[in-house]
């Protein structure tokens, strides 16, 4: 009875130590990536009416009733969206669209959920009428060299809108070049909005061209709300940002478009899904030593609980407004994730 007893104990011990051992395998593999997320957080404005900005709708004075209440609701839901977005990890690096300012991503970066990981936000006022900019906020793990903007003044249009935001840094160990991208919107109607987006397109392009003369395989990162679809001509033409891998080392390939085709997408518009929000990145990633990606390295952060379903039955994200009704969602695009092996 006592071998028994004993042999019991011991064939418990294996499998408890033979568990823990595979959990701490699991974890070093997964800990082998790097992450880079892009959302688009649906009007992240504080409560204050900024002078010389459009923003007198999120006020506590407006229809929406937007107050320190809500504001602070919006950024408790956006800190959940991140903290899921790869569980038990997080990004390395993480990249905005329609915030107002530094000082509402300083916020959402010390949320309970995300203080841990003391980020530090770069980001700059743009001239966007609205007061919406895009922003980084990032760990350690990345060590920022040059933070730049490239202002989209836009031809024989009153109105403006936001910056590229660039930075060029060393993740972990490996030199990048990152562009946040929100380009401008579909008001007016597709066709109507598509020059702009075209010239937009081209003066990244431009940026990328004099980056590839100074450098012949740089480690190139693009990211945002493009508001166009992969094989719209902005990002298959003007900006050449090719579906799949060819021969040149330079090229740029679009992760997000078979997730398109396929009709998996990070936002839905009456019922369509599609993917405004993508990545790009330059070829020679595919095979970098340090930082690689492949066709899987696309991630849209998707969870039951972030969605909503209409009465139709059609999904859609759990949006913050529609109109001036408050639902107290997340945003009404879903973010994405670069996951990049690291090779140690």
């Amino acid at each position: 009875m006592r071998k028994t007893s004993i042999l019991l104990s011991l064939l418990i011990t294996a499998v408890l130590f033979s568990c823990s051992s595979k959990k701490e395998q699991s974890k070093v593999v997964e800990n082998d990536f790097a992450r880079i997320l892009f959302y688009n957080v649906e009007n992240l404005f504080d409560t204050l009416d900024a002078e010389g900005k459009s923003d007198a709708e999120y006020t506590p004075e407006s229809d929406k009733l937007w107050n320190t209440e809500r504001y602070n609701d919006k950024l408790s839901q956006l800190s959940k969206v991140i903290a899921a977005a790869d569980t038990g990890y997080f990004p390395e690096i993480l990249a905005f669209a329609e915030i107002e300012n530094r000082q509402v991503v300083e916020d959402l970066v010390a949320t309970e959920l995300l203080a841990s990981q003391a980020y530090t936000v770069i980001h700059r006022e743009s001239p966007d009428q609205r007061g919406i900019d895009c922003a980084i906020a990032h760990t350690d793990a990345y060590k920022p060299i040059v933070n730049n903007y490239i202002l989209i003044d836009l031809p024989g249009d009153r109105t403006h809108t936001r910056d590229i935001l660039y930075s060029k840094g060393v993740l972990y160990d490996d030199t990048i070049h990152v562009f946040v991208n929100h380009w401008p919107s579909r008001y007016g109607g597709k066709k109507k909005s598509d020059p702009k987006r075209a010239f937009t397109a081209q003066i990244l392009r431009n940026t990328i061209d004099s980056l590839q003369q100074a450098d012949n395989s740089p480690n190139i990162i693009i990211m945002g709300d493009f508001n166009d679809y992969p094989a719209d001509s902005s990002l298959s033409q003007v900006l050449e940002a090719a579906k799949t891998l060819g021969n040149d080392s330079q090229e740029l390939i679009n992760l997000a478009w078979k997730s398109d085709e396929a009709g998996i997408g990070s936002y839905n518009y009456r019922g369509h899904w599609g993917t405004l929000d993508q990545f790009l990145v330059s070829a020679n990633l595919f095979s970098n030593k340090k930082l690689t990606v492949d066709e899987q390295s696309y991630q849209i952060v998707r969870k039951e609980w972030m969605m909503y379903t209409n009465d139709k039955g059609e999904v859609y994200p759990a949006r913050s407004y529609g109109g001036k009704n408050y639902y107290g969602g997340y945003s009404d695009h879903l973010a994405i994730m670069l996951k990049m092996k690291r090779s140690k």
